[in-house]
């Protein structure tokens, strides 16, 4: 069995990781030609393997293996496989190879699962694109907005509604959803972290996935002067205010860390260059995010008071303008202990003892649990990180993870 799940994760890993704009790494947009093309890649895999493939108004792609229990919920198991630009081989992928293989090994075998199993494969999950989180799993739970189809994909200019119809898909029936009733979800994906690889485990499985608070466009405002003419008491200089600024976060950050409070604090995207900026200028306009994450709604609101209350501080001292701009914020969203339980339990009988962990990136599974679906994430051991060209995943890791899942889905 084993030997068919890593022929099915490696076969499926080079055939989607051949599609990809010029590197590094790999990119394949959001309602993409190339992200259409890697659909049809697995589509052509399950047909293969006598699956029946259909797909919604939204492009999402679903591949049915019946089970012994036809009336029983069944597990839907997937991911995507568009990319962040220069992205890595694994964000995405592992997911959809992992479940693809699954479903190999449980046909190869002759043997059925005890419930459907449908791989899907969702559109537009990196919402670098599109300011729109999770636009595919939102889309066929009928959780989309009339305004989420106007957005503008960041390198086209062009409306998501414009992209999807280019694609053959349909933006208006998008709205309604799917017509699924709520079943069971797992996702595979490599850990955006080093807690497994620190340990040396394979997987683990995700009791939660952090929301988050962001501001995408935050903006500091001061004054442009001469850098060797203007005074020290006389700037009002944005990099320095940004910088007091980081450093009074990273404080109050491990200061809510040392009170048991799960946060993460990131300042990102810093763009003092502007084309007014030169090298004799004190800068006088900059532009930074601000990406908040916790498990705790509650720690997140705490988090941004003092955010303010520190920007207040440095305006009043500094004599710059911090605009925040528009919050966007996402959910702090529990796992399925049932199904967790169900992959501990396979798990141990096969001799491993997976960790418990949380998730701090978004995913497609919060969706799911978001819509009232069980949904359980597993995590596969990583050490270089995600959303780059350098991401790294053992397969072994997967197919053993898979082939706990297989335990589990056996009667």
């Amino acid at each position: 069995m084993n030997d068919v799940i890593r022929e099915t994760v490696n076969r499926l890993l080079d055939r989607i990781n051949a599609l990809s704009d010029p590197g590094p790494g790999f990119t394949r947009p959001s309602y993409s030609e190339l992200e259409s093309k890697a659909h049809d890649i697995v589509a052509e895999e399950a047909e293969a393997l006598g699956m029946t493939v259909t797909r919604d108004a939204g492009l999402n792609m679903f591949a049915r293996l019946p089970g012994i229990d036809r009336t029983a919920t069944p597990l839907h198991i997937g991911s995507h496989l568009d990319t962040v630009p220069m992205g890595g081989a694994y964000d995405g992928q592992a997911g959809v190879a992992g479940a693809m293989a699954l479903v190999a090994a449980f046909v190869k075998s002759g043997q059925k699962p005890k419930t459907d199993i449908v791989v899907t494969v969702t559109r537009a999950e990196e919402s670098v694109w599109f300011p729109v989180s999770f636009i595919g799993s939102r889309g066929l739970l009928g959780r989309l907005d009339p305004e989420d189809l106007e957005a503008k994909r960041a390198d086209t200019g062009k409306s998501l509604a414009d992209h999807m119809r280019e694609l053959g898909g349909d933006p208006d029936k998008v709205l309604d959803g799917a017509g699924l009733q709520p079943a069971r979800f797992v996702e595979f994906h490599i850990e955006q972290g080093p807690v497994l690889d620190d340990a040396k485990e394979p997987f683990g499985i995700v009791s939660a996935i952090r929301g988050g608070l962001r501001y995408r466009n935050a903006v500091i405002k001061g004054t442009w002067a001469h850098s060797g003419g203007a005074p020290r008491e006389t700037r009002a200089d944005v990099v320095f205010a940004l910088s007091e600024l980081v450093m009074r976060l990273d404080v109050l950050w491990g200061e809510m860390l040392d009170e048991g409070k799960d946060i993460a604090v990131t300042v990102g995207r810093i763009d003092a260059a502007t084309p007014e900026h030169a090298f004799a200028k004190v800068p006088g306009r900059l532009e930074f995010c601000i990406d908040l994450r916790s498990v705790d709604d509650g720690a997140l609101d705490r988090m941004d008071a003092l955010l303010k209350e520190e920007i207040a501080k440095i305006e009043a001292k500094r004599g710059v303008t911090f605009k925040l701009g528009t919050q966007s914020r996402s959910t702090p969203t529990p796992l399925s202990t049932q199904l967790g339980d169900e992959v501990e339990v396979a798990a141990k009988a096969l001799g491993i003892a997976p960790r418990r962990m949380l998730s701090g990136g978004g995913h497609d599974a919060a969706a799911f649990a978001l819509a009232g679906w069980e949904s359980l994430m597993v995590f596969i051991r990583n050490w270089n990180g995600s959303h780059n060209p350098d991401e790294a995943m053992d397969p072994e890791d997967l197919i053993t993870a898979v082939s706990v899942l297989h335990k589990a889905w056996s009667e």
